[in-house]
């Protein structure tokens, strides 16, 4: 898009994201659905882990740059027998939050899959999502509060997860991530963050090398420069349920792509097979949630650049903030040799490409040697290995194997 084109979309962008009367949000709800109440954001052990007979824990950790975030734990399964556990993290991709692992009955969830099997299950909310919306002394309301990308992420959100779960259990901790949650790892891990105290990795549906997003959605946010526009608006945290702002725009930019607003899981991230109809129509409850324009921005750098690498903030703020014109690359091939990688992708992903995890495979393969596992499930979509019905049997089986083996 030349400057002319940019110029003129943002224009548009200012005259669409006006809340017009009688069709704003409070009158005709979100196209994600409507917000949820505050007397319904109460806790997920509460809600939904405890109903199902499971023990669980709240906590609050504190990052560096002083977010304070929740995480939940499930010590044990239905059956305890009073022995030391070792511990695995689930982290959550964008839009989710530790929610998105429990969409279906319990012998489905990964979380209680792994209780069950003899882990101490640890379950992240990122900065941002609703049970973790606080700050030393920042405003989850001011835009100060939502200037991070997924550099925060992988620099202070994991580690501080990380950290506190060793800091509980003394044992090293086993890592599971979805989507965003595998690039972050990624990053973190690459830079030799608190991969002193991770015994292995499992990354379902890992994104990392974009090059080729087959998504229609993701695509035209990046080539339209989406999150810069909404950047320039003023709209610092994007909050795609409740914003008529967003929601407005998210409908113009459905409307003149033809993009069906009604199944935006497909839209934004392929076919997934093996979904559970009434969970698909629960997704509203749930999710999407917030997450910092910032974060779209750079995310939306990768898939342009096709090069992994930390936010371009152009040259002034790259200068005062790298030392450097350019921001510095993430090397995934700095992984350490002997951390246990198991990756799953699958053939119907339309956000991680086949050809783009195989190439992030092959990187690891020549770093890791024979520490590295890879399944891939041909009628898989992004989806699919949180949520699929059969995902115990195609995946999580294989998932607590490659757990158990880690001596």
């Amino acid at each position: 898009m030349d400057l002319h084109g940019l110029l003129s979309f943002y224009f548009l962008l200012l005259l669409v994201a006006q809340p017009h009367p009688g069709n704003g949000a409070s009158s005709r709800g979100s196209i994600f659905g409507q917000r949820r109440t505050p007397a319904q954001e109460i806790g997920t052990c509460a809600t939904t882990v405890v109903k199902q007979g499971y023990p669980c824990q709240e906590f609050y950790v504190t990052t560096k740059d002083v977010y304070i975030l929740n995480m939940q734990r499930i010590p044990e399964g239905r059956v305890a027998n009073g022995e030391k556990k070792q511990p695995v993290l689930l982290q959550h991709g964008i839009f989710a939050d530790g929610m998105t692992w429990f969409t279906n009955q319990p012998q489905q969830n990964l979380p209680m899959i792994l209780a069950d099997n003899g882990f101490d299950v640890w379950i992240a909310n990122t900065r941002g999502t609703r049970f973790s919306r606080r700050h030393a002394f920042l405003d989850p309301n001011t835009k100060e509060y939502w200037d991070w990308s997924w550099d925060e992420l992988a620099a202070n959100d994991l580690p501080a997860f990380v950290d506190f779960i060793y800091s509980q259990t003394c044992l090293k901790v086993h890592y599971v991530g979805h989507s965003l949650g595998t690039l972050t790892a990624l990053a973190s891990f690459s830079q030799g963050l608190v991969v002193d105290k991770v015994k292995s990795a499992v990354l379902l549906s890992p994104i990392a090398y974009l090059s080729r997003v087959r998504s229609i959605l993701l695509n035209v946010a990046a080539n339209t420069f989406l999150g810069e526009a909404t950047g320039l608006i003023g709209i610092a945290e994007f909050k795609p349920k409740g914003d008529p702002a967003v929601d407005s725009f998210l409908r113009s930019i459905c409307t003149s792509t033809g993009l069906n607003c009604n199944d935006l899981i497909t839209s934004l991230s392929g076919f997934n097979c093996c979904l559970n109809a009434s969970a698909i129509n629960n997704y509203p409850e749930n999710e999407p949630q917030s997450t910092s324009t910032k974060n779209l921005i750079h995310l939306s750098q990768i898939i342009r650049t096709k090069v992994i690498a930390k936010f371009d903030g152009l040259l002034l703020y790259n200068l005062r903030r790298y030392g450097a014109f350019r921001p510095p690359v993430y090397n995934v091939a700095n992984l350490p040799r002997d951390l246990p990688l198991f990756l799953g992708h699958g053939g119907n992903d339309a956000i991680s490409d086949v050809e783009d995890v195989q190439y992030l495979i092959s990187i690891l393969k020549y770093h890791l040697g024979d520490n590295l596992k890879s399944l891939f499930v041909k009628d898989y979509g992004h989806f699919d290995f949180i949520r699929a019905v059969n995902a115990k049997d195609l995946v999580y089986n294989e998932v607590v194997d490659f757990f158990k083996s880690q001596k």
